[in-house]
């Protein structure tokens, strides 16, 4: 007799939230269900790596100050203990027919497009930065390596750098150059009186890092100053010429910025670091929220008007802002209502109600300033500079996220 084709729980997109959830799925979900073998986890990410992307502000600037085996990791490695129910595939979802429950894969070796059917599907994509030096976006570890050089190659002669943004990422790129090029004041100096490279931090808002109360985005700022770094506020990027200064292949392009009070800037380099682009092209406009992230139901997770056992999480995701913190938060409540869907699939009565997500959007936050201070709040509790650097500053999470990869953060069902 033919073997039945698997029931297909597929996963799109192989970072911190996709490969949470597939760990979750195949250590527990599946075993506790009828059938298990009818079952299998596909995952789709554009990448055959996993990245600490937290950690780009300080690792585009050399290779030295993290162990790459730990900064860039196979996905495919952490998977290797579930055996045939977990299936790999290296592409892009180009295409989701939510009545027909299939999702278009463009493969990356450049093969003819498959559509997928689903039982069960898991948008975990995530989001692209303006500026490829931030994140893999549509590439690899490669194109992301050649950003990186070509980035390097050029730092040595800037004598001017511009930095568009004020959130985290930018402050915390700031702060990394900063330091790397012009070091530090001394203790008893404000700011730091003459710094090799003159460095700008260009933010719209009336106030830095947004997320964190006025006084430590002051602080912020102080942290900044002692680096030789001057932050500009209230004040937007109208246009940068050329236009796609900072981008693609314009990475190390000299750049003229013009701002939105009418100055004109020249920058021998600038890095567009604000926001991100949700990954979400594929996803019917209907399914969509005004910003492009995909409109899910923000207490279970689930995508309600793509139909049955549809489901949502992570940059992708408007359930709650962008937060690591917070997806790791979600995926066991995703897990729990995706468990119970199927089940129900399945014929059989599952006790209790949907486990439901109290998305904790307070004050937490921690930015590392250089390679040693930093401001942050967790839960509202404003943390000292030590324990920021302690936290996250002194390797931004690359020494803790095995545990993600390997599944071992996800070994209990919680």
């Amino acid at each position: 007799m033919a073997t039945p084709t698997p029931k297909t729980i597929l996963i799109l997109g192989g970072s911190y939230a996709g490969t949470g959830v597939a760990h979750s799925t195949l250590k527990h979900i599946i075993p506790k269900l009828p059938s298990p073998d009818t079952y299998q986890v596909v995952l789709v990410s554009s990448s055959r790596e996993i990245i600490v992307r937290p950690a780009f502000p300080r690792a585009l600037i050399s290779d030295s100050f993290f162990d790459q085996g730990k900064l860039w990791t196979d996905l495919e490695a952490g998977f290797k203990q579930y055996g045939d129910r977990f299936k790999f595939v290296h592409g892009s979802a180009t295409g989701f027919d939510p009545e027909a429950r299939t999702v278009t894969v463009s493969p990356r070796d450049g093969g003819e497009e498959v559509k997928i059917e689903y039982h069960a599907l898991v948008i975990a994509t995530g989001s692209s930065t303006p500026s490829p030096l931030l994140s893999l976006n549509s590439g690899g570890r490669d194109e992301v390596k050649e950003h990186w050089a070509a980035f390097r190659t050029a730092l040595p002669a800037a004598k001017s750098i511009i930095i568009a943004g004020g959130g985290p990422v930018a402050i915390e790129t700031a702060g990394e150059l900063g330091e790397h090029l012009n070091g530090r004041a001394g203790f008893f100096a404000s700011k730091l009186a003459d710094p090799k490279v003159k460095i700008t931090v260009i933010s719209k808002d009336s106030e830095i890092l947004p997320v964190l109360r006025p006084a430590l985005a002051q602080t912020a700022e102080g942290y900044l100053a002692k680096v030789g770094v001057e932050v500009v506020k209230g004040v937007g990027v109208e246009s940068v010429s050329p236009a796609e200064a900072g981008r693609g292949g314009e990475v190390t392009a000299k750049t003229e910025v013009k701002l939105s009070d009418g100055k004109t800037l020249q920058a021998d380099l600038y890095i567009p670091a604000y926001g991100t682009i949700p990954n979400t092209g594929f996803v019917p406009e209907a399914l969509r929220a005004e910003d492009g992230r995909v409109e899910t139901n923000p207490k279970t997770l689930r995508v309600d008007k793509a139909g049955e056992r549809v489901y949502a999480v992570g940059d992708a995701s408007n359930y709650a802002r962008p937060s690591v913190v917070i997806m790791v938060d979600a995926i066991p409540v995703l897990a729990a209502n995706l468990k119970r869907d199927l089940l129900i699939a399945a014929g059989q009565t599952p006790p209790g109600d949907d486990r439901l997500l109290t998305a904790d959007e307070g004050e937490t936050h921690l930015v590392p300033i250089g390679r040693s201070k930093g401001v942050g709040a967790i839960k509202g509790t404003k943390l000292p500079s030590f324990f920021v650097w302690l936290f996250k500053g002194r390797d931004y999470f690359v020494g803790m996220t095995g545990g993600m990869w390997s599944g071992q953060n996800w070994a209990k069902e919680s």
